[in-house]
């Protein structure tokens, strides 16, 4: 078996490259990203058979209750929560609580 010598090498510095002025992100090119917002409006377990059974008109009762708190989620994280209200035909959230925030109180410190 032939002998293995280890050799002394070096490397040549290695500058960084920066981009061009009119190639960098600016903050304002954030604010036309899209994401996905989502609200968690409840679930509910059911039979094979129930499931089977569904047909158009059909009502599926959902965990979460009327005028409760809900999730809402930026491409599937937890964001705030908020109460689901009825604007017109459309289902709207009002953000009660946002993720990482303290409860702010009111004018007079109360909460």
């Amino acid at each position: 078996m032939a002998e293995v010598r280890a050799e002394n090498h070096t490397f040549e510095e290695i500058e960084p490259v920066t981009a061009e002025a009119s190639a960098r992100l600016k903050l304002d090119d954030l604010r036309r990203v899209k994401l996905t917002v989502s609200a968690d409006l409840g679930s509910c377990d059911m039979f094979v058979r129930d499931v089977l059974e569904l047909q158009r008109g059909s009502v599926v009762q959902l965990s979460k209750l009327a005028g409760e708190m809900t999730d809402i989620y930026v491409n599937g994280l937890p964001l705030a929560r908020g109460e689901v209200v009825v604007i017109g035909d459309n289902l709207h959230v009002r953000i009660g609580e946002i993720a990482g925030q303290e409860k702010q109180s009111d004018e007079n410190g109360d909460e």
